[in-house]
């Protein structure tokens, strides 16, 4: 096997090439290089799988790497020097090796030396050798001595001769010594930082190179660009040239661009706009599962899969979106009788999915007996992309008139009365990073009593002095009707992997309001609230939510915080207690029934109250309960049963839980 041996350094320089770069070497570089084409052939395979793994987010996920993306290798020959050109003049043949072993076997080894080797290398390889001075002469003694050296790391070649004496034989390991190192050269990194790679290189400049550090300090870095989501890198080529400088050349894998499938409706620009890389990047899994998951939280699609197929280039990818659609479009027609309001009719018309545009439009009108009775419409349209910086724009205007039960905080009905609310608001939002999002809302409503409906408990004094009682005197009305002209800043961090199922993540939010400028309530309110999600077992969900409000001026019974119904405080009424102040608490255990159908136990406890910083004795209430949760077309359905202090109540709402 007498070839040229220093285009390339030993076999396990290779690490991670996909295949075998050296054309000739010796016995055990041969087998190990045979031991790297195969685990280079398995990490390809990983590579395919690894991303299917981390981009599944709330949907099933396949991937495929093809063999051109993984197989882009360069070579880059070193001239060989005159060390090595002398050894391989009088390095003998392998096969001819071979025929010799026969020739000693069972006799005893008088002794091991070792030609070549300097002062440093060879203590190390005596000790790498189980073969000692009277021990019988096998072949397969002498050749695992020759794979126990070579996996040293210091040597590039190694063979043995044998010398016959009387007393026996003496074997002779003649061994080419790995180069000194005088440098090293990264090549090819644009993502990961030179220091970074140079911190995971454990050879050091003025020693002999060793080669079995050099194979972990390759996966070292390897398991580094993995870690941060670059599954595609891999080391393309490795390189020592006469001087001892190392070159590694890197290849990162690129994202070589996107396709769509499955979108009837939605046009292509909309899913990927939500693409947090674009064609030319370096691939990451991380991006790309990020990536899905956005797609997913549109609500458009039932399904979103993605698969990897091979670029033109090599060790390039083209990431294949497949989305299967859901029903975004809902319409409605309802028709009902009160006594208080005779015939009711409505119709609903909404599409969260606009003409496939990504827009959200929704339409209710309200219709019934005179101008004093229920009717009225809400109108509401949202933009998400005004511009490249994802800038949302949200339009709300409504004009309704309304039944409104008002109870006070024992749940006893104080009155029910006709409520009027109109005007609109306007929603503005930025992202600021990839999960944290500002808002600001321009609120201008006016609420207006209309008429009496119903009698209550409510009882106030005439200023006579005569008890009234079953209706809000005028004071109260003047105090608690009128015009509210409003700022509302927000800043909102959401890690939730699916925004309709959470169950990894949470969701944070800081709201400050500030109302006036020429309403008839002046007032400051400012609140956090924060939801958490623990999965737990295979598809079991613990929910967390806390919520702390503070408000401070003349704040109207409908600027106040309001706990008590489905979205807070459930076994109570909806509105039950309302104050200047705020504190709420929820935990909640969901668990899997059956396809599309999910159970659920929570405990809930809070209230709303005013005076005071803190709740009074007797102001805090609680509930315990269960519900269950079903997955329709419309979007999901929830059925809650809440026991609190008054007894249980049943609560039913068409959306999904915090």
């Amino acid at each position: 096997m007498k070839k040229t041996r220093y285009r390339y350094l030993a076999a396990a320089l290779a690490l991670a090439t996909g295949a075998a770069v050296l054309p000739g070497y010796a016995y055990a570089a041969e087998a190990a290089a045979a031991k790297q084409e195969t685990a280079a052939a398995a990490e390809a395979g990983k590579a395919g799988t690894a991303v299917a793994a981390e981009t599944a987010g709330g949907s099933k996920a396949a991937q495929e790497t093809g063999a051109s993306a993984a197989n882009g290798q360069a070579a880059m020959p070193a001239p060989a020097d005159e060390r090595t050109t002398n050894w391989n003049k009088n390095r003998p043949d392998e096969k001819y090796i071979e025929s010799l072993l026969g020739q000693f076997e069972g006799q005893t080894i008088v002794d091991t030396r070792f030609e070549g080797a300097s002062e440093k290398t060879e203590p190390t390889a005596k000790a790498a050798i189980s073969m000692h001075a009277g021990d019988m002469f096998t072949p397969r003694l002498v050749m695992e001595g020759r794979d126990s050296i070579y996996n040293t790391g210091y040597f590039y070649d190694i063979y043995p001769t044998f010398e016959k004496v009387p007393e026996g034989v003496i074997v002779t390991y003649h061994v080419l010594e790995n180069p000194v190192l005088t440098g090293i050269e990264l090549i090819g990194n644009t993502v990961e930082k030179d220091e970074d790679l140079y911190k995971r290189m454990g050879v050091k400049e003025g020693e002999i190179l060793n080669s079995r550090i050099l194979h972990e300090n390759i996966q070292a870095i390897q398991d580094f660009y993995h870690k941060d989501g670059y599954i595609l890198m891999k080391v393309t080529d490795m390189n020592i040239d006469p001087s001892g400088k190392l070159t590694i050349k890197i290849s990162e894998g690129l994202l070589e661009g996107y396709a769509v499938k499955g979108n009837k409706k939605t046009k292509d620009r909309v899913i990927l706009r939500e693409m947090r890389q674009k064609p030319g990047d370096v691939f990451n899994s991380k991006l790309a599962r990020r990536s899905i998951q956005r797609v997913y939280n549109l609500g458009f699609f039932e399904d979103v899969n993605i698969k990897m197929n091979p670029g033109v280039e090599p060790n390039a990818v083209v990431m294949e979106v497949d989305v299967k659609e859901k029903r975004t479009g809902t319409f409605g027609v309802g028709l009902g009788y009160s006594t208080s309001d005779g015939i009711l009719g409505m119709l609903n018309v909404a599409d969260t999915n606009f003409r496939g545009t990504g827009d959200a439009i929704s339409i209710t009108i309200q219709k019934s007996g005179g101008s004093r009775d229920a009717r009225g419409y809400v109108f509401s349209y949202r933009h998400p992309w005004l511009d490249r910086k994802e800038t949302a724009g949200t339009l709300k205007i409504y004009n309704r008139t309304y039944e409104y039960a008002d109870y006070d905080t024992n749940g006893q009905k104080k009155e029910s009365y006709m409520r009027k609310y109109s005007g609109g608001e306007i929603t503005l939002s930025r992202p600021v990073s990839e999960y944290s999002t500002n808002y600001i809302t321009l609120r201008n409503r006016k609420d207006k009593y209309i008429r009496h409906v119903d009698d209550g408990n409510v009882v106030w004094k005439n200023p006579d002095g005569s008890i009234h009682w079953g209706e809000h005197d005028e004071a109260w009305k003047d105090y608690n009707f009128g015009t509210t002209r409003s700022i509302i800043f927000q800043h909102a961090t959401d890690t939730r992997d699916n925004i309709y199922n959470p169950t990894e993540g949470g969701r944070v939010s800081l709201t400050a309001e500030v109302a006036g400028f020429g309403g008839d309530f002046n007032f400051q309110k400012a609140s956090i609230a924060d939801t958490r999600y623990y999965k737990v077992g295979h598809a079991q969900v613990i929910a967390f939510r806390g919520e702390l409000g503070y408000g401070r001026g003349h704040l109207s019974e409908f600027n106040q915080y309001r706990i008590g119904g489905q979205d807070t405080l459930r076994g109570y009424r909806d509105d039950q207690f309302r104050g200047d102040r705020m504190g709420l608490l929820s935990l909640e255990y969901r668990f899997p029934l059956v396809e599309k159908v999910q159970g659920a136990i929570f405990a809930d406890g809070g209230s709303a109250w005013s005076g005071s910083a803190f709740p009074r004795s007797g102001e805090l209430h609680g509930s315990l309960g269960f519900g269950i949760s079903l997955n329709t077309p419309i979007g999901p359905l929830r059925l809650d049963y809440g026991k609190g202090e008054n007894g249980g109540r049943v609560h039913f709402t068409v959306g999904g839980m915090f």
